[in-house]
């Protein structure tokens, strides 16, 4: 009785992880539309094609995956919020999905800053992480901004770096910026809450999975920071009045899986 009761325990078990491996290739497209009443960029809205955390070790799409999901829409800007990968095997496997994210040809560039994940690298093959997103048409951001000039008006887009890892630096990523639309994009979203006295328009994250196993709750994300406790952990939130999104990321980690949880590919829309 014991064996058959392990047995039937096994199966269910065995079936549980199937479904749960199957999930992380359900990639949820989204669509998220974001206002201003001020901005006159252009007749149409600006729109950005948003991914996080890749995590190249435990990804279930690959790069032909993603262009066919991608590929209908236009885009004027592509935001890539950290976490790429965190060995250096994986470094090759990027080249890739950028050259997908190339073919799109996003009017306004590709824009990339590192997660807590790339900084497990260290060095030189930290170094070669940024290497390969530079040659492959991504500009990186490390407490930086640059200014693109959108019919006479400015986009000025700001890259704080990884908060969860104590190199953010959002004074120096403000340093010298122009007025205009301020887009802030971020690994680790609980640096918003450093933020409210900061001007920001749009900031893009990534970082918590969704949860990855989100049943029957989060709980294994508490360590993660104050936005959990908030009961914030993916989607459009606001804070101080100011719109945040906190993508569900396109890879894993740890375990192939996801209970609960997405994959996604967002765009935003700003008008």
């Amino acid at each position: 009785m014991l064996l058959y009761f392990i047995l039937i325990i096994s199966v269910i078990s065995g079936f549980a992880l199937l479904k749960a491996n199957q999930n992380t290739k359900k990639v949820a497209i989204n669509t998220i539309s974001v206002s201003r009443k001020d901005l006159t960029f252009s007749e149409k809205n600006l729109k950005v094609l948003h991914l996080s955390d890749l995590h190249l070790e435990n990804i279930s799409i690959d790069p032909s995956e993603l262009y066919e999901m991608i590929l209908k829409q236009p885009v004027d800007l592509i935001a890539l919020t950290g976490d790429f990968l965190d060995r250096k095997r994986s470094i090759p496997k990027l080249n890739g999905y950028l050259q997908v994210l190339k073919k799109l040809n996003p009017k306004y560039g590709i824009y990339a800053v590192f997660g807590n994940h790339d900084y497990v690298l260290k060095g030189e093959n930290f170094n070669a992480l940024k290497k390969t997103l530079e040659e492959n048409g991504c500009k990186t951001l490390q407490n930086e901004h640059v200014t693109i000039k959108i019919n006479g008006e400015n986009l000025n887009i700001i890259g704080i770096d990884n908060y969860s890892t104590n190199h953010s630096d959002v004074q120096k990523a403000y340093e010298g910026i122009s007025e205009g639309y301020h887009l802030v994009l971020t690994h680790d979203p609980n640096v918003v809450l450093e933020m409210e006295d900061v001007p920001f328009n749009y900031l893009l994250s990534g970082h918590f999975h969704g949860g990855q196993i989100h049943w029957p709750k989060p709980y294994h994300l508490i360590k993660m920071g104050q936005l959990v406790r908030m009961k914030m952990v993916k989607g459009l939130h606001y804070h101080a009045g100011k719109p945040f999104y906190i993508s569900e990321g396109l890879g894993q980690t740890g375990v192939n899986i996801r209970i609960g949880s997405r994959p996604e590919i967002t765009f935003h829309e700003i008008s």
